[in-house]
Formats: C-alpha cells, sequence, structure tokens
C-alpha cells in the first residue's frame, strides 16, 4: 500500500537522457490518473544531468517539506573520465573539440591529481550547466554561442577512488556534497595532467542514507502506482 497522506518518499534509477523533472513529471501523471485528482505534490532532492542515470529521490505529498534538508545531503558517484579528449560540455551532450597528449601521464602524477582533488575547495559549474545567470539558465547562454561567466561555488570532496586500468579511460567514485558538478571535475582533473578529460559516464549510487540499490525503474514505480490502494493525499 502506497499511502502518500502523511507523505513519502520514493527512490528511483533515473533512465538515460531522461531529466529529472521528466521523472517528476511521469510519476506525477500517472498518481493524478489513480487518484482521479487535479494536482499530486512531487518533487526531487537533487538533480541529475540527462546523461546521468542512477539514484533519484522523489518526495511525495507532505514529504515535499524534506527535500531541501535531502538535498543537502552528501552524494555518491560512479563513472568514467575519457583522458586525451574535450568536449565545450565537458559530456557527451557535445561533440569533441579538442585532443591532447596523454603518453606523459603515470601512476604518479594520477595520485597526485586524485589527491588534489580532496578536501573543501571552490569549483566552477560547467557553462552548459542550469546555474541561473541574469535570470537565464547558463546552458541558454551557451547552446546561443554567449560568453557567460559564473562564480565559484565551495564544494567538498571527501573520498575521490580512481581506477586507470583501462587507461585512458579512468573509472572513478566520488562522494561530495550538495552542488558539485562532476563534468566540472573532469575538465579540472584533466587540465591538472596537463591534458584534457571529457565525462563519458556518470551515475548516482548514494544520496545519504538512500542507496541505489534499493530503488526502482520508473516503469516499475507506475506499475506499482497502478496496482497498489493509495490514500489520498490531503
Amino acid at each position: 500500500m502506497l499511502d502518500i497522506q502523511e507523505g513519502l518518499t520514493i527512490l528511483v534509477d533515473k533512465p538515460y537522457t531522461w531529466t529529472s523533472f521528466d521523472v517528476v513529471n511521469k510519476i506525477r501523471w500517472n498518481l493524478k490518473k489513480k487518484l482521479g485528482v487535479k494536482n499530486v505534490k512531487v518533487g526531487h532532492a537533487g538533480t541529475l544531468d540527462p546523461l546521468a542515470t542512477g539514484l533519484l529521490v522523489l518526495c511525495l505529498g507532505k514529504h515535499t517539506k524534506l527535500i531541501e534538508g535531502l538535498t543537502n545531503d552528501t552524494k555518491t558517484y560512479t563513472g568514467t573520465f575519457l583522458l586525451g579528449k574535450t568536449t565545450p560540455s565537458f559530456d557527451l551532450e557535445t561533440e569533441y573539440n579538442q585532443d591532447f597528449e596523454t603518453a606523459h601521464i603515470d601512476a604518479d602524477l594520477l595520485e597526485s591529481v586524485r589527491q588534489s582533488f580532496l578536501g573543501v575547495q571552490l569549483q566552477t559549474p560547467p557553462i552548459y550547466s542550469a546555474k541561473q545567470v541574469d535570470g537565464k539558465r547558463a546552458y541558454d547562454f551557451a547552446r546561443a554561442g554567449k560568453e557567460v561567466e559564473l562564480k565559484q561555488s565551495q564544494i567538498e570532496i571527501t573520498d575521490f577512488k580512481i581506477d586507470a586500468s583501462r587507461f585512458p579511460e579512468i573509472d572513478f567514485e566520488i562522494a561530495c556534497s550538495k552542488g558539485t558538478y562532476i563534468r566540472s571535475i573532469a575538465s579540472d582533473f584533466g587540465r591538472k595532467l596537463q591534458s584534457g578529460a571529457t565525462l563519458i559516464a556518470l551515475r548516482r549510487t548514494q544520496s545519504g542514507a538512500f542507496h541505489i540499490e534499493a530503488s526502482k525503474s520508473v516503469e516499475q514505480w507506475i506499475e506499482l502506482i497502478n496496482q497498489e490502494e493509495i490514500y489520498i493525499p490531503s
């Protein structure tokens, strides 16, 4: 039984290419249809880029009041950097635009750069991001070919593991604070190696106390919504 009268938090495994709002809208639409109501409160606790997959925490009904606190939780991601190539968006949303040497990169340099990311630091968001600039999203300026200056923000990386066994692809796991852009970490990682890097895969595996293993796909949640008895939210 899904009881959203007093609120409910559900864990969704976001599909590749879906926006976080696509997931919210899909779950909300199916709840409205099931309940026969005009609106159901649904929100998410931390955006995932369309090209990322993994854990999206959704709050339903009165649990939407918990979103701010849940968004502040530490997040854990796994993924892959490709060394030697860059894109304007720092990921695969845009085409590769530059090639760099990687022959000089050895285990010692990789370890030194990895350690440099640990702790509190300032980070510049990607220009292809949803950051607000003069009332518009930064990616709107970027897609229009306009330059925009983004302010740095303080982040903290509490854990950063890398695996170079598939070099020049670097697999990683990273635990970080709210507001950390993994695409910027990819770009900065390549720059610190005196090369370049692009984020080619990203998956969120944990958000605070919530783990990806406990999540369900969008389709599984829709099936559950259609099968289960649901209390109408007040």
